[in-house]
């Protein structure tokens, strides 16, 4: 163009040099102006002669910059020119040069007009960023995984496109000025688009119906026999193609690119040692979303954070669709049975191996290996099983998994049970109630992902979830419609039509954001996962429903699916999660309050902290078991003991032998009774004694109020402790057969040594049967009734059982009177004697009441005998030591009781010696085992650290633990982008 105006310019000057207008001969360049010599001539030579070059030095000036002019440097004469001015010539070049302005000035307006266009239509065109979730990720990241080189490689080859096709270059090199505005990956989606556009209009040699005209003519001949129709179809069929085309080679690129990354993971793994793990931001939120779960309060901020809830019919394929996504068959399967039963949070995150691992286990499933992926199968159905309560068909206890793979989109899913109709046999009356309620609980958080999955091969009639999801969200807002199983649809329905307004949100009364149709599996539950992806690439390949436009390309596949729901998931996230900081921070904020106003002097001990304080105080009242002086141990057992073992003495020992005649029978009744007595029940009477001592210290020293100090708040869990315990516990198996000999030789010894035990075992005997002879009075009382002195004191009567009762014991206490040595049972004909003399005052009485009213009248008659009789042994010490010869005294019942009372001491010295050696410690070390187990059982900490002050520590630390959870998340989301 420059050229150009430089001949023009220098056909203007040599007209005016070799015109008339009083210039002799020709004039040269040099002696024009200095703007006109501004202009290069290089074509300019002499008639007559070449002048040889200039050696002077020109700057060049533009009568823009009104720069004062230089003198003209005249040439020598020797070259023929002269030396006059000719100023009209360069006025008149200046004149025409002015030309520049009005270029310069159309080209100043007409862009300035083009930019205010430019803004118009830019102000007119929507704003599309809402729906760029449409496009997946990678194709906004091309310029980082795809490799240029080998994508050019593979496009088709610009020379031969470039003999077809008009002149591109001109065009290539006004479009190259724009090239410095647009990203990489944006360029590269150009060149694919480009190249795919340019196969379409050219086609495949011999199939295409527009061709250039230098094939001849009959090419065109043929081409317009073609009817349009089938050019529609042909153009379709060959788009396709090419999409199919580009598609496998960006699958390879992103396959290349995954084993890259798997690469450079591996590489970090190998470090990690050597560095601090940092967590990646899908891990860190999924840990926020299990600390919710826990959150065991009357709060429902936690319902409002994202997640991708999975809801759907049952056997509608959600499942199925979770694990393509997952890229892994990790769900139990079942035919026709419902196998999902409670709520699985699965948290998909990128890393070097494909393994999955729960959230309280550190096992690592490896989702390459057949067995590892039936163990986890088997797992996940176990754990449902077990949430599941007695009587319950389903749970809404939440089972949370991890999965870690190269290439998976991170995004936190759940999959809920599938919605039913109808309650089967087998099922829990409230089973259809209790899925809808847990659904509508995922769904009513206004952030959540509502992924709504909904078998193709069934009439849409009958889909029930529909409306439930239509409820939840009526806008569509947050909703992703899924039609699985479209292979049987096609197959199936006899209008493909209805198949596009399913896809189009025509036939369903719900809104979503997006539509897609899957294919997951052709019903087989052994199909891999890389089986199925071929399988559903090769039915849309061959899909009358993409030939013929019912669905497009990028509502198909669940790639695409994965894709749409992740980069929605992410939107949602990065929307609400600081709102929802800012909602927990105002929580925390109340209940700092609250606790301040009500706990002003207390810490804030959440329950697990509470239950270390506890388990403290517990241990050092176990301890303080060891501190009970041995003197108040043997005192405690020898009392208790006494108290179990006296009537046996009393009944079946003493009264019996006390029946004999001389002292020979006496000691040698006494001696078989006790032996067999100490044979079989005495060793195991002692250790139940002791036991429950052991027992009853224990229980004393763990619910002892200690002032001030005491806290309520674990009463129910050392009552608790104290139980589990003493269940536990389990007395020395050897202790009896020890404790029998030490017993049997104690029994054995008849020797008293002084006055002073003799004087202990009268005291013992007296208070014995002292004891004995009060009760058997207040049983007598019970019998006859109340004396003269109550009855007129008190105003109470006699029964008429009483009555006939005191008349038989008047009756009876005649015959002792008259006879005190009478045996202890009475005769039959003292019964008929009785029972005559009692007819003759008119009282009727049976034989039976007459020989129980004798047992109670004759025990307190022998009682009293005895007392008096131990009363007359007091100085019988001395006859004692003489073994009774020539004494009419004899004091066989005294050295019966030293022998029990001294049995008795000895039993209590060695129950204390096992308790503080041995037993004491082993129930320490119960104690420890049963803290331990309650400490690891959260369920039993809540149900035995309960009250408003441990629920509002509990929630005030789970806030505070969100609430930085959340924060850190906030700032690595930040950096990320």
């Amino acid at each position: 163009m420059w050229r150009a105006r430089a001949a023009a310019v220098c056909v203007v000057c040599q007209s005016l040099a070799n015109s008339s207008y009083g210039v002799k001969g020709k004039s040269p360049l040099q002696k024009l102006h200095l703007v006109s010599r501004s202009i290069h001539h290089p074509h300019y030579t002499s008639s007559k002669f070449q002048r040889p070059p200039l050696r002077t030095s020109i700057q060049q000036f533009s009568s823009l910059n009104r720069l004062p002019l230089r003198k003209t440097k005249l040439l020598s004469v020797k070259y023929g020119y002269l030396s006059h001015r000719n100023f009209w010539v360069a006025r008149l070049a200046s004149r025409l040069l002015k030309l520049r302005y009005l270029v310069l000035g159309s080209a100043v307006g007409g862009g300035y007009t083009a930019k205010k266009t430019y803004d118009q239509w830019k102000e007119m065109l929507p704003d599309l960023s809402d729906y760029k979730w449409i496009v997946p990720d990678f194709i906004w990241e091309l310029d980082e995984h795809i490799d240029f080189e080998k994508l050019s490689k593979a496009l088709p080859d610009a020379e031969d496109l470039a003999k077809l096709l008009p002149d591109f270059d001109k065009i290539g090199e006004s479009l190259s000025s724009l090239k410095g505005f647009f990203s990489p990956g944006y360029n590269l989606v150009s060149e694919v688009i480009g190249a795919s556009d340019l196969l379409l209009l050219l086609g495949s040699q011999g199939e295409t119906a527009f061709r250039a005209t230098d094939q001849g003519y009959e090419n065109d001949k043929q081409y317009k026999k073609v009817s349009d129709k089938e050019k529609i179809d042909q153009l379709q069929e060959e788009l396709l193609h090419t999409q199919l085309k580009y598609q496998r080679i960006l699958e390879r690129l992103e396959k290349e690119n995954k084993e890259l990354r798997k690469l450079v993971l591996q590489k970090d793994d190998k470090g990690i040692h050597q560095r601090k793990l940092k967590k990646s931001l899908i891990d860190m939120y999924s840990e926020v979303l299990d600390i919710l779960s826990d959150y065991d309060a009357s709060y429902n901020t936690q319902d409002h954070l994202p997640r991708v809830v999975v809801v759907g019919d049952q056997s509608a394929g959600k499942t199925s669709v979770l694990e393509m996504i997952a890229q892994a068959r990790i769900f139990p399967r079942g035919s026709g049975e419902m196998m999902t039963r409670s709520p699985v949070k699965v948290t998909l995150s990128e890393g070097p191996h494909h393994v999955a691992l729960f959230k309280d286990s550190s096992r690592e499933f490896d989702l390459t290996k057949e067995e590892d992926l039936a163990a986890l199968r088997n797992e996940i159905e176990i754990r449902m099983r077990k949430s599941v309560k007695e009587g319950c068909t389903v749970s809404a206890e939440t089972i949370s998994l991890n999965v870690k793979g190269p290439g998976l989109q991170r995004m936190v899913l759940v999959d809920l049970p599938g919605v039913i109709s109808t309650v089967t046999s087998g099922m829990a009356p409230d089973t259809k109630d209790t899925i809808f309620s847990i659904s509508k609980a995922y769904m009513q958080n206004p952030n959540a992902i509502i992924l709504c999955i909904q078998d193709g091969s069934v009439d849409a009639e009958r889909s029930i979830v529909t409306d439930l999801v239509s409820q939840m969200d009526p806008h569509g807002k947050r909703t992703i419609f899924v039609l699985t199983k479209v292979d049987l649809a096609e197959k199936n329905v006899a209008s493909p039509n209805r198949i596009q307004q399913i896809i189009e949100g025509k036939l369903f009364p719900m809104k979503a954001l997006g539509y897609f149709a899957v294919v997951t599996g052709k019903g087989n539950s052994s199909e891999s996962i890389e089986s199925i992806k071929d399988y559903e690439e090769e039915f849309f390949q061959n899909s009358k429903l993409l030939k013929t436009c019912m669905l497009k390309a990028h509502q198909v596949t669940t790639r695409n699916l994965s894709l749409a729901v992740s980069d929605c998931f992410w939107k949602m996230v990065r929307e609400s999660v600081e709102q929802q900081a800012d909602a927990f921070k105002a929580t925390r904020f109340n209940l700092e309050t609250e606790w301040k106003n009500n706990y002003p002097r207390l810490r804030e001990l959440d329950r697990n902290e509470l239950f270390e304080k506890a388990k403290n105080e517990i241990l050092d009242e176990v301890i303080s078991l060891s501190q009970v002086t041995p003197k108040h141990w043997e005192e405690i057992l020898q009392k208790t003991l006494w108290e179990r073992v006296s009537t046996h003495v009393i009944e079946n020992i003493y009264l019996p032998a006390a029946q004999t005649t001389n002292s020979g029978t006496f000691n040698t009744t006494v001696d078989i009774k006790l032996k067999q007595w100490t044979d079989k029940q005495l060793p195991n009477k002692a250790v139940e004694v002791a036991w429950e001592t052991l027992q009853e210290e224990f229980s004393h020293f763990m619910t002892e109020k200690k002032g001030k100090e005491h806290d309520d708040i674990f009463d129910k869990l050392k009552q608790a402790v104290k139980e589990e315990s003493i269940k536990r516990h389990k007395w020395n198996e050897r202790a009896e057969d020890s404790l029998r000999v030490i017993q049997h030789n104690a029994l054995e010894d008849r020797s008293i040594s002084d006055k002073q035990q003799w004087d202990a075992a009268i005291h013992f005997m007296e208070d014995t049967l002292q004891s004995r002879l009060k009760d058997t009075e207040s049983v007598i009382e019970d019998m006859v009734g109340p004396d003269w002195k109550k009855r007129w004191l008190y105003w109470v009567g006699r029964t008429k059982e009483q009555t006939i009762r005191n008349e038989t014991k008047n009756e009876l206490e005649k015959m002792i009177k008259c006879n005190e040595d009478h045996a202890a049972y009475l005769a039959n004909d003292e019964v008929t004697t009785v029972r005559k003399n009692l007819e003759a005052k008119g009282v009727a009485v049976d034989p039976c009441l007459i020989k129980d009213t004798w047992h109670q009248v004759y025990r307190r008659h022998f009682l009293r005998t005895a007392l008096s009789h131990c009363n007359l042994c007091r100085r019988g010490f001395y006859y004692y030591q003489r073994h009774f010869v020539d004494s009419e005294l004899e004091c066989n019942d005294v050295v019966l009781f030293w022998r029990i009372q001294r049995m008795l001491a000895i039993t209590a010295n060695t129950l204390r010696q096992q308790l503080t050696n041995t037993e004491v410690r082993r129930l320490e070390k119960n104690v420890k085992e049963v803290l331990e187990d309650f400490a690891e059982d959260s369920d039993k900490k809540v149900k035995l650290l309960t009250g408003k002050r441990v629920q509002l520590a509990e929630d005030l630390k789970k806030v505070r633990e969100i609430q930085e959870k959340l924060e850190a998340f906030i700032e690595a989301l930040h950096q990320e982008k």
